[in-house]
């Protein structure tokens, strides 16, 4: 076998260049061969969470990156350069944590603690206090976990100024308390591994909707369409599918030119996200297309229900999906984790929800467990509990 480094076959993109280094001399790779890169080339082949189906490799180009650094670094107006300090908890291989917790904070010349553990909540809040850390970007799972951890209230965590919100719906009471408890700003916001991640947010300034995921960034448009023939758009405050184009949109998939016709119409990105749009174009996601479940021909949203139930005392977690029925089609279905030394039953919980919900829309089964299935994002997993009740029938 040659001493030499493997170098890319002449059949790849000539954007993926793997440098020969004689490996005898280490000291060669001192002087590299110089490479000529455009903002068009390919930067990194993300792949995405795998949580709905499949995982598939986004093409991103140096541009699609940094069109979304910039974006998030002009919506954080207030970050002040070389003197933030950000905790970044999520994994730089997930596109949240790549460019937001790691790209935005280097343009911005900011301090990056790192922790490897997204799960260690005693350590984030230690890490929280020690570092005083101002910026932090993460999960509604996380901001949940911070607000109940025992004797928070007796830490001072003044120095965050700001948090940005992602990945999965984030409840009103969460977001209350931790923004009273710490004086921050969440900032909600909404992304995929497709466009770089972030899509919309809500502002820092101004008017901000607690439940909505904001208004685009700079140089992006979304819509709303029919979620059947993806042209026609909806009217406010009626749900379709979100669509997406601006400079973070993806090339395509890796190999997969199929789902890549699918993702990508006519110069837009088709998120498979239900929301709905307001008059003053603010936006909020109602569950993904795949998640929906029609029970008795009304449709039902699972984000929807799960933040209804999340608001309750008692409750910590909460994570809603069909199950098949023989009547209806499909029924409702709720998880349930509660607080730390809270119970709840579920003919409180259905009384409850028959308050908040139109009838159809509340739980007909109710499961209680002491943890739900989570990513390593930390990201609820309804393809789990509706596999495993799927095996139930089996």
């Amino acid at each position: 076998s040659s001493p030499m480094g493997m170098v890319a076959p002449e059949n790849e993109n000539p954007s993926t260049v793997l440098f020969p280094v004689d490996i005898e001399n280490p000291a060669s790779a001192a002087t590299p061969p110089r490479v000529d890169i455009s903002m068009d080339d390919i930067s990194v082949i993300q792949y995405t969470g795998g949580t709905t189906g499949l995982s598939k490799g986004a093409i991103l180009t140096h541009r699609n990156l940094s069109s979304n650094v910039q974006q998030v670094r002009a919506w954080f107006s207030g970050v002040e350069e070389g003197k933030e300090v950000l905790l970044s908890v999520l994994p730089f291989f997930h596109i949240f944590g790549l460019s937001v917790c790691m790209a935005w904070p280097m343009s911005v010349g900011a301090k990056i603690v790192l922790q490897p553990n997204p799960r260690d909540i005693p350590g984030m809040v230690k890490n929280l206090v020690k570092h005083k850390v101002s910026l932090f970007p993460a999960l509604p799972a996380l901001f949940n976990a911070i607000n109940n951890y025992e004797g928070i209230d007796k830490l001072n965590l003044s120095a965050v100024k700001y948090c940005f919100s992602g990945s999965a719906p984030l409840p009103e009471d969460v977001q209350k308390k931790f923004e009273s408890m710490t004086g921050a700003i969440i900032v909600e916001g909404f992304g995929l591994t497709e466009t770089s991640p972030v899509v919309t947010a809500n502002p820092l300034q101004g008017n901000r909707k607690i439940g909505h995921i904001g208004i685009p960034v700079s140089s992006t448009d979304v819509r709303i369409v029919d979620p059947e023939d993806g042209l026609k758009d909806m009217p406010v405050g009626e749900a379709g599918e979100l669509i997406v184009q601006g400079p973070q949109v993806m090339q395509g998939y890796l190999n997969n030119p199929e789902e890549t016709a699918n993702m990508l119409r006519d110069g837009w990105l088709y998120t498979g996200d239900l929301a709905t749009m307001d008059e003053e174009g603010y936006c909020k996601i109602v569950g993904r297309k795949k998640d929906m479940i029609i029970a008795s021909g009304y449709n039902v949203y699972p984000d929807e229900i799960d933040r209804i139930i999340t608001a309750h005392d008692a409750v910590f977690e909460a994570c809603t999906i069909g199950i098949p029925d023989e009547k209806r089609g499909e029924t409702v279905k709720s998880f349930i984790a509660c607080n730390p030394g809270m119970t709840v039953t579920a003919e409180e919980l259905d009384e409850y929800c028959r308050g908040e919900l139109a009838a159809y829309k509340v739980p007909r089964q109710w499961e209680f467990r002491d943890e739900l299935p989570k990513s390593a994002m930390m990201k609820l997993l309804r393809r789990t509990l509706r596999d495993e009740e799927i095996a139930k029938t089996e």
